[in-house]
């Protein structure tokens, strides 16, 4: 995410064939509690339903943004034990 063209957050992820796995979220300090973070999630997430994979919400973050954002339940998969070991083993 570019605020007046500096970076000041990203969320990360990896691709496993469909799904598109969430691993880090961050947004720096200077621009926290102004609605950024949700801004940036809404929008990766959007760009997953674009893109016709699932997400998998391996880290509290974004898990947490899908709590209260219903309309991306039905492209969400559970972040199970075989994820969390890929993200751990896999190169990247």
């Amino acid at each position: 995410m570019l605020v007046d063209g500096e970076r000041t957050g990203l969320t990360a992820y990896r691709d496993r064939g469909e799904q598109r796995v969430f691993h880090h979220t961050e947004i720096d300090d200077v621009v926290a509690g102004q609605g950024l973070a949700s801004r940036l999630v809404q929008e990766a997430l959007t760009d997953v339903r674009n893109s016709g994979k699932r997400i998998v919400p391996a880290r509290p973050w974004v898990a947490k943004f899908l709590k209260g954002h219903e309309e991306f339940a039905d492209i969400t998969d559970p972040v199970r034990s075989d994820v969390l070991r890929w993200l751990d083993t896999e190169p990247g």
